[in-house]
């Protein structure tokens, strides 16, 4: 899943979200490298990124794209996904879609030290909108071609665009398929940790 997917579903509290973000930043062991409940939210991320990869109906998505785009077809259906989540917040979530990117972007402002490629693209992020942004379809193009500006083979995803314009209708399907059973793994993994965590 993509940022805005994971801030969605890390909890709603600042150390959730700056972890939930965090994940895609942050590599290898935590070991007490931030606080811990901000650690917890890393680890959910990568949970969530763990679950997402092997489910069934993401390999079923993933296999609706041409033989030559299996290797990036995970990134595409991550930005497609969260294009889906914020055409469809309000199906979601209670909170507006722009007053929680608002609130991402000043709990980032105001965060004296942010990983580090995260803290390089965090203004950025705020003053374009990203996450917010993904709501129209349009925007996945300038997305891709800053993608492909950035790869060592930019062809890799030429003509991407295209093939989700293509697929709309049957990825829009497997996001309403698929998101709800991530919420739902979302939901027992939390009560699993608190129940890891409960005194006695």
């Amino acid at each position: 899943m993509n940022y805005l997917a994971h801030l969605h579903l890390g909890g709603d509290s600042p150390a959730q979200l700056l972890g939930s973000l965090y994940g895609d930043f942050v590599k290898g062991p935590l070991a007490g490298r931030f606080a811990p409940d901000i650690e917890a939210a890393i680890r959910l991320h990568r949970r969530i990124d763990a679950f997402t990869d092997r489910h069934p109906l993401v390999e079923r998505a993933r296999a609706r794209f041409p033989a030559e785009r299996r290797r990036t077809s995970g990134i595409l259906l991550d930005l497609f996904f969260d294009h889906c989540l914020a055409r469809d917040w309000a199906q979601f979530a209670d909170e507006p879609l722009a007053g929680f990117t608002a609130r991402v972007y000043r709990l980032l402002a105001a965060q004296p030290e942010l990983p580090e490629r995260l803290a390089s693209i965090a203004p950025r992020m705020a003053a374009q909108d990203w996450l917010g942004s993904y709501r129209d379809f349009a925007v996945l193009e300038q997305v891709l071609g800053g993608m492909s500006r950035r790869l060592s083979r930019p062809q890799l995803l030429a003509g991407a665009m295209g093939e989700l314009e293509r697929l709309y209708r049957p990825l829009s399907a497997d996001f309403r398929a698929f998101y709800p059973e991530l919420q739902a793994f979302v939901a027992s993994a939390g009560a699993a940790d608190r129940w890891r965590c409960a005194p006695g």
